[in-house]
């Protein structure tokens, strides 16, 4: 994987990877699943972050496509969370 700050997993040429997160959020059930607009308020507020690199986040080391889909989840970035 090349190193891609502020890239989620489709952008950083991660395609087999990024095919394996969504097949994996297609999965989930309606009641753990954010809506749409919800998981694209929160995408775009992982690009903007530091914390960011190819995907995952440094703070806790998942991707973020994936627990961006999980509605219960929050950002991990305890002392400024961007969602």
């Amino acid at each position: 994987m090349k190193e891609c700050k502020r890239c989620l997993l489709r952008e950083a040429a991660e395609d087999a990877t990024f095919e394996n997160i969504r097949e994996r959020i297609d999965r989930l059930s309606p009641n753990e699943k954010a809506d749409d607009e919800l998981y694209s308020r929160r995408l775009d507020a992982c690009r903007n972050c530091d914390h960011l690199i190819s995907g995952i986040c440094m703070k806790c080391g998942c991707y973020v496509e994936f627990r961006a889909a999980f509605r219960q989840l929050k950002c991990p970035n305890a002392s400024d969370r961007k969602w």
